[in-house]
């Protein structure tokens, strides 16, 4: 069973892009609708994406946290895309930046559309306990607020949030 450790967070300036070494966009649905990983009736998220001329299939455990179950297979990019465009519940854009902060992978997403303006770094981790980098530009940590998490940026997209939801990006590291 494959185990994703990820943190995730807000940026706190732009100083990122300097360091960007390349960008892919990304296309990616959700084959389980959001609405039963919400109310709880789904066990796992499971979701078709396209970046560029590769595509995956993606299963990943329903549950909070920085550490989940995953299950990743590439798929030809024509599935991909049938299943983006017929069977998902609607589809994520973003653009993926990649930065090397020493020696340490942080993927930037910009996120399009309905998301726009939302941007956060991840980070993948060998351990839940693993030291990484904390580069100036990374700002608060939301690794456990579910809202930003893609599957609900499809149901409940970033320009649809209160003000208090925005107002809580503002809040100090």
């Amino acid at each position: 069973m494959g185990i994703e450790i990820e943190r995730k967070f807000l940026l706190a300036s732009d100083d990122w892009r300097a360091a960007i070494e390349r960008s892919e966009p990304i296309a990616q649905g959700y084959l389980v609708g959001a609405q039963a990983l919400r109310d709880g009736s789904a066990r796992a998220s499971v979701r078709a994406r396209l970046a560029g001329e590769q595509a995956w299939l993606n299963i990943k455990a329903a549950t909070a946290g920085i550490a989940r179950a995953e299950f990743e297979y590439a798929i030809p990019v024509a599935d991909a895309r049938s299943l983006l465009a017929t069977l998902c519940d609607g589809v994520l854009e973003k653009i993926r930046h990649h930065v090397h902060v020493d020696g340490m992978l942080f993927e930037i997403d910009e996120f399009l559309g309905d998301n726009s303006g939302l941007i956060v770094a991840e980070v993948e981790l060998p351990a839940v306990d693993a030291p990484f980098p904390h580069p100036a530009w990374l700002g608060r940590e939301v690794s456990t607020l579910t809202r930003y998490y893609n599957v609900n940026l499809i149901a409940h997209p970033y320009r649809l949030w209160s003000p208090a939801e925005r107002a809580a990006e503002d809040v100090a590291c």
